[in-house]
């Protein structure tokens, strides 16, 4: 197997277990700070990320699949208090183990950079395979896709970034500043922040966030908390059947109605003429970018893995 698996792999035989990041590093004969940086290389996540990531979905699938008390579900997420348990359990899930263990759902996959998730008792995947739905696929790939584009903005200067471009052709029905990368990259991440504030009740400024917040790595971070948002509203829906459901949007003027799906359609559709349009730009710069943004690309790089398996 190769070194990124190999790394995914110690982190989830560590499980059962009390183990720190210096525990992880020893067994792997590195250094802590050696073992941190090679771990974040080759996974895309730390090795306390990605454990604590794994303890809590272990724990999501255990308060819906078995009748343990919540405390001791707690205690074996290495958390030292059902409060500590709670707190950490709602920011991830936007819920309480109690009302999470009500629900019902089967979705305990929160969301991940890597594709590496906690593997439920006969689920059997195989070494390298995805186990992905088609939201997995669209969601994932549009989420996957766009950190690598801001990843590469990030060693671009401010120039580049801020230079009109010369071939963009914009054929949306509503009006979207694409000049320069920096325009095209915030609409990817813009629109995602808008429906999820559309989805939630909450509210937005709709001249998008200021200069500082629109650096590729302010970006990214941007990115990753509407994702998760996101993901967890939608996997709500798909758990419940309710892709056909409908809400008000109240940052309309008027209000409108939409349903669920329809809604998740309309971003992935656009994001991906945003992530295509984006790639034109990254050309017209001189920054080439392997492939086009495609979910078997995705794909690819989920079970690249098991292609590179000795």
């Amino acid at each position: 197997m190769n070194h990124r698996h190999q790394a995914a792999r110690l982190v989830l035989d560590s499980l059962e277990e009390s183990c720190s990041t210096g525990d992880l590093a020893r067994r792997a004969f590195h250094s802590r700070t050696q073992f941190h940086s090679l771990f974040r290389a080759l996974v895309e996540e730390t090795p306390a990320a990605m454990r604590r990531r794994l303890l809590l979905e272990r724990a999501a699938w255990t308060l819906t699949n078995t009748a343990r008390p919540v405390t001791e579900i707690a205690l074996d997420a290495n958390y030292g208090s059902l409060e500590a348990f709670t707190r950490a359990f709602r920011k991830a899930y936007s819920t309480s183990p109690s009302l999470y263990r009500r629900i019902g759902t089967n979705r305990f996959w929160l969301p991940s950079p890597n594709g590496v998730h906690f593997l439920s008792p006969g689920m059997n995947q195989k070494e390298g395979a995805t186990n992905m739905d088609l939201f997995d696929r669209f969601a994932g790939n549009d989420s996957w896709h766009t950190n690598r584009l801001l990843c590469r903005a990030a060693d671009l200067s401010d120039e580049q970034l801020d230079r009109p471009l010369n071939a963009v052709v914009e054929i949306l029905p509503w009006r979207e500043k694409t000049n320069t990368l920096r325009q095209l990259l915030e609409n990817i991440v813009f629109t995602k922040e808008v429906w999820t504030a559309a989805l939630t009740g909450g509210t937005l400024d709709m001249n998008g966030p200021p200069p500082e917040r629109r650096t590729p790595r302010a970006m990214r971070e941007r990115l990753e908390q509407t994702d998760a948002a996101l993901d967890r509203i939608m996997r709500e829906v798909g758990a419940r059947g309710g892709w056909d459901d409908t809400f008000v949007d109240a940052l309309c003027e008027p209000p409108e109605t939409f349903s669920y799906g329809g809604v998740f359609a309309h971003i992935m559709t656009f994001n991906a003429h945003r992530r295509i349009m984006a790639l034109d730009a990254f050309r017209e710069l001189g920054v080439h970018i392997e492939g086009f943004g495609c979910p078997m690309e995705y794909e690819m790089s989920l079970t690249s893995d098991a292609k590179g398996s000795a």
